[in-house]
């Protein structure tokens, strides 16, 4: 009898260690588009070397087994008008490369946009059932502020103005006030670089790690790791750009979980899963 009740709590402890290292969400980084600019990392580190970074235009897909499927950022519809700058090539509308794992547009439960440049927002109709998270001052200066007379409107689409106006009418935009707050489960969104007015990254904990999806709150791996706030019209606040990437450092279970927004080094780095598709593991 002891030898069965053994046998049995060994069992139990065995299944409950085999769920615990079930990951709650998988993370994916997913490449819809590259740039024929032949970049130097000076480019996007301020004082960086002349060397050749791969330039590459990413979402990422965060996945639940809470029936969630969430999605950072939405990637910019191919006739963006400040796409031509970037003689953009090997363009994959987003919506399509997400089919590669296996989602359709309309599986997409939520979007969490990081900022509102043209290449970050400008897919948000693409994706008609999700409901959308923005900070709430960058919100407020993308569809205000930018737009007087004399205050720089660089990066940002009118367009872009319109459709996210459109969304917070139709009730399926969250504005989120502030730093530090989590928004779904598990994923918690944090501001302090100020790459726009108030930028937003993304903490996801899958249950095994804690991944930082950057975004532009981090362009390039030289920017981590030599904590170099990025090239000139980067950030409205060097200072707190370079401290945020060393809280970043804090939240992640490792520093290789620290996903910069533009870099292709990240498609090297971590597992293939789809051509163009990594997972963050």
């Amino acid at each position: 009898m002891r030898s069965i009740c053994l046998l049995a709590i060994f069992t139990f402890l065995f299944l409950l260690t085999a769920t615990a290292q079930i990951p709650r969400y998988k993370v994916h980084a997913v490449k819809f588009a590259g740039t024929a600019i032949p970049f130097t990392v000076s480019d996007w580190a301020l004082n960086g070397p002349k060397t050749k970074v791969d330039i590459n235009f990413s979402v990422w897909v965060i996945k639940g087994d809470n029936g969630k499927v969430i999605l950072f950022d939405t990637g910019f519809l191919k006739d963006a008008e400040d796409a031509a700058d970037f003689k953009i090539k090997d363009y994959i509308r987003p919506d399509s490369a997400l089919m590669k794992l296996g989602i359709k547009p309309g599986d997409v439960t939520d979007v969490i946009i990081s900022h509102p440049h043209w290449d970050h927002i400008d897919g948000v109709s693409l994706f008609p059932n999700a409901h959308f998270w923005m900070q709430k001052e960058d919100y407020n200066y993308f569809v205000g502020q930018t737009w007087q007379k004399g205050i720089g409107s660089g990066g940002f689409a009118k367009r872009d103005v319109r459709k996210i106006v459109d969304l917070n009418l139709e009730g399926r935009l969250t504005l989120i006030n502030g730093d530090d707050k989590q928004i779904l489960p598990d994923i918690r969104v944090y501001t302090g670089s100020r790459h726009t007015f108030n930028s937003q990254y993304v903490v996801v904990n899958t249950g095994i790690n804690k991944i930082v999806l950057a975004s532009d709150n981090i362009w390039v791996y030289y920017s981590l790791q030599h904590l170099s706030p990025p090239s000139n019209g980067g950030t409205l606040d060097p200072a707190g750009y370079v401290r945020e990437m060393k809280r970043m450092k804090t939240l992640a279970s490792n520093v290789k979980f620290i996903i910069p927004g533009h870099d292709g080094k990240v498609f090297s780095i971590f597992p293939k899963v789809a051509d163009g598709i990594v997972e963050i593991r």
